[in-house]
């Protein structure tokens, strides 16, 4: 398989995501119910994002659907792309997924995961040249980056875990919608939680890498944010005394594809994002080194080796294909 994104291969993505982010079941509520009132269907709920299992595999589908529009304006998707979020990207219907998020019992709903992908969501909608999508979504990215300026100030340490808690990949994701949006208090917001969660941070073993249901490399999704955030000048010296020993291969954990051995199994399935994942962050850092950077060879080889074990995965069970595309294409792109 091509590893970098074709039309073909956008093509392909975007008709496993047009089937499954209308699909309301099966779907796994997030929320805490404070009466019986609160026990509704996953489309009352969220107007806009109830299929794809669960409400943030439905935004990062929707993210895929406009990078791949972005990409192919023209392509076998495109009108079917541009339909639905006709359908779904409308004032009303983000009014009700406002309304949602302004329960008192939500204000910890999709935190930090969904947050992030809803930013990285706006971010790709406003490079569209059709504004009305992203005009649609703004009173709810604005939501979000308020709870991102009330949260981050207030949490004391990082999360590392390799699933949706891991704040470096939320602090990763909003950079990108801090800097396309211009909204430079949010950019010096997360470059300053970013130096004080993970500025010190030195030798990193990997030592509990992978986790059974991991989708995330916690040393290299770290790595990745500090990457995005910090000056090229700052980063390098930091990325070095981080994972010193990444030229002779180690940790010798981070090199090696995650075995995946039940794709119906939600938790296992997350293995594939975790290859996925780390091909992304192997070939984003080596793009930010200098070409003769001892460091270079062996993060390209484990990125072929992770997209490799990865990408004839993306699709066949739903458990893996309501969200496996978007981590592909992040791949695919990096």
């Amino acid at each position: 398989m091509a590893r970098a994104l074709t039309p073909e291969i956008g093509a392909r993505f975007a008709a496993v995501a047009l089937g499954h982010v209308s699909r309301e079941y099966p779907y796994k509520p997030g929320h805490v119910l404070a009466g019986p009132a609160d026990a509704r269907t996953p489309a009352d709920l969220h107007p806009v994002f109830h299929g794809s299992y669960d409400w943030h595999s439905c935004v990062h589908g929707y993210w895929l659907l406009a990078r791949v529009l972005r990409r192919f304006p023209d392509g076998v998707q495109a009108g079917a792309i541009r339909a639905q979020f006709d359908a779904r990207l409308t004032p009303d219907r983000v009014a009700g997924e406002c309304a949602t998020f302004a329960a008192p019992h939500a204000r910890g709903f999709e935190r930090p995961y969904g947050w992030a992908w809803l930013l990285k969501l706006a971010d790709e909608l406003a490079r569209l040249p059709e504004t009305r999508w992203s005009e649609a979504l703004a009173p709810l990215a604005a939501i979000i980056v308020r709870r991102f300026e009330g949260f981050l100030p207030i949490a004391p340490y990082p999360v590392r875990v390799g699933t949706h808690y891991n704040t470096a990949f939320a602090l990763r994701l909003a950079a990108d919608y801090a800097e396309g949006a211009g909204a430079a208090a949010l950019g010096a917001l997360l470059l300053r939680t970013a130096e004080r969660w993970y500025g010190a941070d030195a030798g990193c073993p990997a030592w509990g890498e992978p986790g059974g249901d991991d989708f995330l490399s916690s040393a290299l999704i770290e790595a990745e944010c500090m990457r995005r955030l910090l000056p090229p000048a700052r980063f390098q010296p930091w990325f070095d005394r981080f994972l010193p020993d990444l030229a002779a291969g180690r940790p010798a954990t981070l090199f090696q594809p995650a075995d995946v051995t039940d794709r119906s199994d939600g938790k296992i399935a997350h293995l594939d994002g975790l290859n996925l994942s780390r091909a992304w962050c192997f070939r984003a850092l080596a793009a930010a080194l200098d070409p003769a950077d001892p460091q270079c060879p062996p993060l390209a080889a484990a990125a072929e080796a992770h997209l490799a074990a990865a990408l004839p995965h993306v699709t066949g069970d739903y458990m893996g294909e309501h969200w496996l595309a978007s981590f592909a294409l992040l791949a695919l792109e990096a």
